[in-house]
Parts: C-alpha cells; sequence; structure tokens
C-alpha cells in the first residue's frame, strides 16, 4: 500500500471559549477541550484512512497551560504513524488572545484510531510519509509509544482477569 504524506491528514478547528465553556476559573473546562480533541483526531484519521474509524485510546493528555474565556482555542492534529489497521494522531492545543495574537501552547495529547469496513471489522490502513522536523520527530518515536501502549493493555486485562 502507498504512503500518504502527513499534510493529507493534518486538521485544524478553532473554536472562541465562552462562558459555557468555562469552569469557577474562568478556564476552559478540561473535559470540553477532551471532546474536541477526540473530534479533531476523529477527522484527522478519517482523512488519513478514508474509511470510518473509532477511537481505540486516548494514550496521553497533558495540560500545560488554561485556556481563559474570550480566548481562542486551536487544535491541530495529524497522524504520526500507522501499524496493520491502526493510526497514532497527535494533537496539539494552543490558546491564541484575539487582542495581542499571542499564542501558547496549552495541551499535547496521543489518540490511537481503528480504521474499519462496512461491517466493522478493522482494515489496512497506507502508512504515513512525514515530511516536515515535527513530522519525523513524532514518527521516530511513535514505535515506542506504540509498544508501550501494547504492554498497558496487557496489563489491565490481566488485572481485569483478576479483579473480582
Amino acid at each position: 500500500m502507498e504512503g500518504k504524506r502527513t499534510s493529507e491528514s493534518r486538521t485544524v478547528m478553532t473554536e472562541i471559549i465562552l462562558p459555557a465553556d468555562t469552569n469557577y476559573h474562568g478556564t476552559v473546562f478540561g473535559g470540553y477541550v477532551m471532546s474536541k480533541i477526540d473530534k479533531v483526531a476523529t477527522i484527522a484519521s478519517m482523512r488519513h484512512s478514508r474509511s470510518p474509524v473509532v477511537t481505540a485510546s486516548s494514550d496521553s493528555l497533558d495540560f500545560l497551560a488554561p485556556i481563559r474565556e474570550g480566548e481562542a482555542m486551536i487544535l491541530e492534529s495529524f497522524v504520526s504513524w500507522t501499524h496493520r489497521s491502526s493510526m497514532e494522531v497527535y494533537v496539539k492545543v494552543q490558546s491564541e488572545n484575539l487582542y495581542t495574537g499571542e499564542r501558547k501552547l496549552t495541551a499535547t495529547s496521543y489518540l490511537t484510531f481503528v480504521a474499519l469496513d462496512e461491517a466493522n471489522n478493522p482494515v489496512p490502513v497506507p502508512p504515513v510519509v512525514p515530511e516536515t522536523e515535527e513530522e519525523r520527530r513524532h514518527y521516530q518515536t511513535a514505535a515506542q509509544r506504540y509498544e508501550q501502549r501494547k504492554r498497558r493493555k496487557e496489563q489491565r486485562k490481566s488485572d481485569a482477569a483478576t479483579d473480582h
């Protein structure tokens, strides 16, 4: 299967943070950010696979700085690596002060999606062809994250089998 350039899956979503999106600190709810991360990552994985997908895991989500009411939240995602039918998607979240233009990195996340056929069975996906330095960095470290996910999943299954 021929590879696809990372840029073909790159997806950018921008939203303004309104009062209903914030907590009592005047900053965006973490759960709101999480739902937007899943959405932008879903689009990136569908662009890469050109098939229906399901979220298999949310491997990490690190909140680095708050996003305040009235700021824009910019989410950028791309497929950073693939296995047979799975895709690792990297998501970067930034805030933007719309008056000054200042941007801050506020969160990063890795998620895994699986491509499906019409019967909801996993289907192969194209490999990733990274182009930029950022894309190459995520690609080169992805196999290590894949192995960590695999070990974590096996451990959880083992734990569940012994829990009563």
